[in-house]
């Protein structure tokens, strides 16, 4: 394994605390991009990604997730791009494909010196009708579930070092 990928994987981390700033267009497409070519079942690329930049649905978002989680705080810790990762209700891997393009998107940022962080509800947010008539508004088929939701922007702080790998996390069986 190339040893810049491999410190790519050991560094990056969830940011929690994102400058106000939007990111660039180019930078919102390397991410995405990078999601495109994650893994999927049977190579269908059944999911669909929404980027969401506009504030106010960024902001409708917050309450949904916020209601569901039963706070007042902003869940997506006011990221200006909110990525959302949406795939067939009656996938049978359909978690697991989503979770593919998550990890991907995450890395892509980090590589490219972007903040982001895996929110989760996303399945409970788009199973209400308020949840669906967003869906429909972004021109979406019927038939999806929320997967999870990327919180994308500029790092307002320093992230932290990794902690110690735990004892026995692996085994090799030959």
């Amino acid at each position: 394994m190339e040893k810049s990928f491999l410190q790519l994987i050991k560094t990056r981390r969830s940011c929690r605390k994102y400058k106000p700033e939007q990111i660039t267009d180019e930078q919102l497409n390397n991410v995405l991009e990078a999601g495109t070519y994650a893994p999927s079942a049977r190579g269908l690329q059944s999911a669909f990604i929404v980027a969401v930049q506009n504030k106010e649905q960024i902001a409708q978002l917050t309450r949904m997730n916020a209601r569901i989680m039963g706070i007042t705080s902003d869940p997506y810790y006011h990221a200006p791009t909110c990525i959302l990762v949406f795939a067939p209700v009656d996938g049978k891997n359909s978690f697991q494909d989503g979770s593919c393009i998550m990890e991907n998107m995450m890395l892509a940022a980090h590589a490219i010196g972007l903040g982001s962080c895996w929110i989760n509800r996303e399945y409970e947010m788009f199973a209400t009708d308020e949840g669906k008539q967003l869906m429909k508004q972004w021109g979406l088929p019927e038939g999806l579930i929320g997967i999870a939701a990327l919180a994308l922007g500029y790092p307002a702080t320093e992230a932290e070092q990794a902690k110690p790998r735990k004892e026995g996390y692996c085994r090799i069986i030959k």
